[in-house]
């Protein structure tokens, strides 16, 4: 009978996220993996490849993590705009760095700006994270445009660039240790953009 594994891989990975987002790819070593995935080398290589190919699947699983939080913003408000706003006064709370919920945008440029030299495949492929998102964004304010929820004249391209500025800003603020607080309103004040571009009925 072959033996089962005594893992499971989503497990793992949301292990891996936690370790390379607090100390990022070339901070974490291989046996910092170890420990955190409580794993000895060959099950690491036998799973993932290699550091590159376990960071990797990391940052990916990192990023539908994050699709998936927006996606159940979205369907689960009584409009688009309403859901977007709620979505980024929610990053109060998740934009605090912790050990269970990183901030997923501060993972992202982490990564683009630490391998944009020196792993440009990574780098690309963080590059790539952040154009889909904002492919999100846009399709969603397209979305509430056709709806009736926006202005006619609103360049919903335009507006999703300004609105991952802002988060991008938002998880960055939360690095410098603001408060909880101080927090709160900042998200609050990002959410209010979009109120700028309703439609007036």
């Amino acid at each position: 009978m072959a033996r089962q594994a005594r893992y499971d891989r989503p497990t793992l990975l949301n292990k891996a996220i936690s370790l390379f987002w607090d100390r990022g790819y070339h901070g974490s070593s291989m046996k910092q993996i170890e420990q955190a995935l409580d794993l000895r080398p060959g099950s690491i290589y036998a799973a993932f490849g290699s550091k590159d190919g376990l960071f990797a699947e990391a940052l990916a699983t990192y990023a539908d993590q994050g699709r998936q939080e927006l996606m159940g913003y979205l369907e689960s408000s009584e409009s688009i705009v309403d859901g977007l706003q709620t979505y980024l006064r929610a990053m109060a709370g998740t934009a605090s760095a912790s050990a269970d919920k990183p901030a997923r945008a501060c993972m992202i440029i982490k990564t683009l700006l630490e391998s944009s030299r020196t792993h440009p495949e990574l780098a690309g492929q963080a590059e790539q994270i952040l154009a889909d998102v904002r492919k999100a964004l846009a399709e969603a304010l397209e979305q509430a445009k056709m709806a009736g929820e926006l202005a006619d004249h609103t360049d919903c391209e335009r507006l999703a660039r300004l609105i991952q500025a802002q988060i991008v800003g938002l998880r960055s603020m939360a690095e410098r240790g603001l408060s909880p607080e101080e927090l709160t309103e900042l998200a609050s004040d990002v959410s209010a953009i979009l109120d700028a571009y309703r439609a007036r009925h």
